[in-house]
């Protein structure tokens, strides 16, 4: 049996949860940060813990983006077989239509950091799109998105490396951490992306932070 998937469902699911995600931390990182909080020794760092633990609450309670830097979107869809699309649109077009109505809502307006032409004029698009996109068929009749609004910071700091077979990948991560210095707003996530090819590993890394954290 044929599902047929709204244009007008995706569009306030994708607004929703970019919304959501830019006031609200996942209580796996806060619970993470707390086991951190008790077990730091430097007093600068468990300040600095205490301050994003306070600041995360005021977000929650207050409706405000945890961070000044509301992230190039990133979208992970994975499409049952079953579904079709009831649109004569894109998909890319109507997630786009999502992040846009997130991004312009009046009570909770976040910044846009995307621009078109990057090379080159530079404009700014004044509403976050297009975000960056990925889709995987998968077997069934429903549809799952995922999105995660990867603040400029961590983009930057990405790091990638071809590796030979008797390369240490411990070695080499331990030994790109402090290069990152602050500019990713430690303390992060590491999503470590191995095998493929280099955007697939870097796909992998991206979708690793999806996981549950466990310290």
């Amino acid at each position: 049996m044929t599902v047929l998937i709204k244009e007008a469902d995706i569009i306030e699911s994708v607004a929703d949860a970019l919304q959501y995600i830019s006031y609200f931390h996942p209580m796996d990182y806060i619970r993470a940060l707390g086991v951190a909080y008790e077990a730091e020794q430097g007093p600068a760092a468990k300040d600095a813990i205490a301050q994003i633990l306070t600041n995360s609450r005021m977000c929650a309670e207050g409706h405000r983006p945890i961070c000044q830097d509301t992230g190039i979107v990133n979208v992970f869809v994975k499409w049952g077989q079953k579904c079709v699309l009831d649109s004569e649109r894109s998909l890319q077009e109507i997630v786009d239509d999502g992040v846009r109505k997130a991004y312009l809502l009046p009570e909770n307006k976040l910044r846009a950091s995307v621009l078109t032409d990057p090379a080159f004029t530079r404009v700014n698009t004044r509403d976050n799109t297009p975000s960056v996109m990925h889709v995987e068929m998968v077997p069934g009749d429903k549809i799952s998105i995922d999105v995660a609004a990867k603040g400029g910071g961590s983009e930057n700091k990405t790091k990638f490396k071809m590796m030979n077979p008797s390369d240490s990948i411990v070695d080499w991560v331990l030994e790109m951490i402090p290069q990152m210095g602050a500019g990713w707003c430690p303390p992060g996530m590491l999503g470590i992306g191995i095998g493929g090819t280099a955007e697939k590993a870097t796909l992998l890394a991206k979708e690793s932070l999806m996981g549950h954290i466990d310290m």
